[in-house]
């Protein structure tokens, strides 16, 4: 991922690019799986990914986000509606494998737009946060981080 801007030196910033990167490789491991028509792994590589982006998700939308709503309101309204695409059809493997032989398409299809949006916020929001946020909105934010927790450990030394 990134790291021209800087932003990844901001605790916070790190721990959501690190649940960014574990996503981006399950994302990977779910293709392979497709190609291998397994849709029992690709399930259970759908609840993986969900487990990484439930507290991710808790971060951003009730830390990150609504420190940035206020200078970029459509931008976050989008991710937003993007994060709500992601949970309906993951939710789909939470009780095993899906009966609709649609589903494997409809997650490939949901991961393509996770790999983007990821992008979009790395790229985007991710920068446009280290350049705007106080000391009270990252205390805020840490706050969240603080209860959601993090299920991706700290990069080795």
């Amino acid at each position: 991922m990134c790291e021209y801007c800087g932003c990844q030196a901001l605790a916070t910033i790190d721990e959501l690019t690190r649940e960014h990167d574990a996503v981006v490789d399950l994302i990977g491991d779910v293709r392979t799986a497709d190609r291998h028509g397994d849709v029992r792994l690709m399930t259970e590589l759908a609840r993986r990914i969900e487990a990484v982006l439930e507290p991710h998700t808790e971060v951003e939308e009730h830390g990150l986000f609504p420190a940035l709503a206020g200078d970029f309101p459509d931008q976050i309204a989008a991710l937003e509606a993007e994060h709500r695409l992601v949970e309906e059809v993951l939710a789909e493997a939470a009780g095993g494998v899906p009966a609709d032989p649609a589903w494997p398409g409809r997650l490939l299809e949901v991961l393509d737009l996770l790999r983007r949006h990821i992008l979009k916020e790395q790229d985007g929001v991710f920068p446009a946060a280290l350049a705007g946020l106080s000391t009270g909105d990252w205390e805020a934010i840490e706050a969240v981080r603080e209860r959601a927790g993090c299920l991706v450990p700290p990069a080795a030394a």
